[in-house]
């Protein structure tokens, strides 16, 4: 059962712009994995070179937006993230997702292409299976306890604040409905996206092999490449100056031809 209602698409409420680059030549999205928030990518957008202006995706019912109802499926949220982006479309823009994100980065890339005829100048799919090679997980189910030990086990949040019940209380609903959503995505037919496309994951990653990264080219006619970096799920923690040099040169590529 969805735990959505009408929620805004204010592109205020959605997009944070941590680093402004007023004279960026493409705008960089973010968006967020199961859980996270737009707070995430703020050391990215710190770090990211001038040309890149870095867009970050708050998803509702987290930090400041928690009081809104949740979204617990993909195509919504495309849906309302689409939306939110249209005022940023005057130059470029590419898509950076990692995990679930990926899955949003991808469907809100087609709708681009589809509804505006815009080709994203690139789109990186981070920590994430292709839609074509999904895995039966029912994470989503689980009790709070195990949900709980699933984070943690990818070390995606702060195990300190899953310990603090005032806070679990807070994020554990929003884990919960991020969790439906990425495990229960299934993309409707269509065709492929027409951009370069860099699948990236981490080589002990539980959640995604590189056999399935790699699948993602079969979700464009453009270049594709797929980069395995050393560590697991989030790999782009530790190894955030690689990823970064790795994207700003796949991005200086692009807006070159």
């Amino acid at each position: 059962m969805s735990t959505s209602t009408s929620t805004s698409t204010d592109e205020s409420l959605w997009i944070r712009r941590f680093q402004p680059r007023p004279d960026s030549t493409v705008r960089l999205v973010c968006l967020p994995h199961a859980g996270g928030s737009a707070s995430f990518y703020l050391p990215l957008a710190r770090t990211m070179p001038d040309f890149v202006d870095v867009l970050c995706v708050q998803y509702p019912g987290r930090q400041d937006r928690r009081t809104e109802p949740l979204i617990d499926n993909v195509p919504e949220l495309a849906d309302q993230v689409f939306t939110a982006l249209l005022p940023w479309a005057d130059r470029p823009l590419a898509f950076f997702g990692h995990s679930m994100g990926a899955s949003v980065a991808f469907e809100v890339a087609r709708r681009f292409e589809r509804e505006k005829g815009i080709v994203a100048a690139a789109l990186f799919a981070s920590g994430r299976r292709a839609p074509s090679a999904p895995r039966h997980e029912t994470v989503h189910l689980r009790d709070d306890r195990g949900l709980i030990d699933e984070v943690k086990s990818l070390s995606g949040t702060d195990t300190q604040l899953l310990g603090d019940e005032e806070v679990l209380r807070m994020v554990l609903p929003a884990i919960r409905a991020d969790y439906r959503a990425a495990e229960t995505y299934a993309p409707e037919p269509g065709e492929p996206l027409h951009c370069p496309l860099l699948a990236m994951v981490g080589s002990d990653d539980p959640k995604v092999t590189a056999a399935e990264a790699a699948a993602w080219a079969a979700h464009t006619e453009g270049p594709f490449a797929l980069r395995v970096f050393s560590q697991g799920h989030f790999y782009l923690v530790r190894d955030q100056a690689e990823v970064i040099q790795t994207m700003s040169d796949r991005l200086r590529a692009s807006l070159a031809t």
